[in-house]
């Protein structure tokens, strides 16, 4: 049987979705996702986990209110990933920069990619998956492609119409567009 794990780069699919004016259903993007992939497959299909990746929001030294309330939401967020089954959420570092011109805080991810990664490149190496969905365009993830494909993984690309490296979209065995008519299929009901 064939074994898939899906990788989600949270903050880079919020801003797909956010440019598509879309609130994300993360379960139905993963049942959406893995239905896509088996419907190429000649093998019945089984989803082994989620792996979810993102950070909290930053917090100063005397928060806000806003910056409160954002904590809040997605700590309230995190905590319903964590209930979903099959759902492992992994979570980052969210580093101050600097500034830009404008004076807005400017924030890094710090280990997400390095996660995802050694996510990928392990699941791949102890031949627990054949197929790994990568929701990302980041490029620093060539390399656990690279070992993933090395131990025969048939490597998912879903990405959106803009903002995934070129090379990752070359390296990748198949790609699915992460576009408005996906992300609407995905979308949480609201109420």
């Amino acid at each position: 049987m064939a074994r898939l794990a899906i990788h989600i780069d949270g903050g880079y699919v919020s801003n797909v979705a956010k440019s598509a004016g879309v609130w994300v259903d993360f379960e139905l993007l993963s049942a959406r996702v893995a239905a896509t992939i088996r419907e190429t497959t000649e093998e019945p299909l089984d989803l082994i986990r989620t792996y979810y990746y993102d950070c909290l929001p930053h917090q100063s030294a005397s928060p806000t209110p806003e910056e409160e309330e954002r904590l809040r939401n997605k700590s309230r967020f995190f905590n319903g990933l964590r209930g979903l089954p099959n759902y492992a959420l992994r979570e980052g570092r969210l580093k101050l920069q600097g500034v830009d011109h404008r004076g807005v805080p400017i924030f890094q991810q710090k280990r997400v990619d390095l996660m995802m990664g050694l996510d990928i490149a392990r699941l791949a190496a102890k031949g627990q998956v054949t197929h790994t969905a990568l929701l990302s365009g980041d490029s620093d993830l060539i390399p656990a492609v690279e070992a993933a494909q090395q131990e025969a993984v048939i490597v998912w690309l879903v990405h959106g119409v803009q903002g995934a490296a070129s090379e990752l979209k070359l390296l990748a065995d198949n790609r699915i567009l992460l576009d408005e008519r996906f992300l609407r299929a995905v979308e949480r009901r609201r109420g």
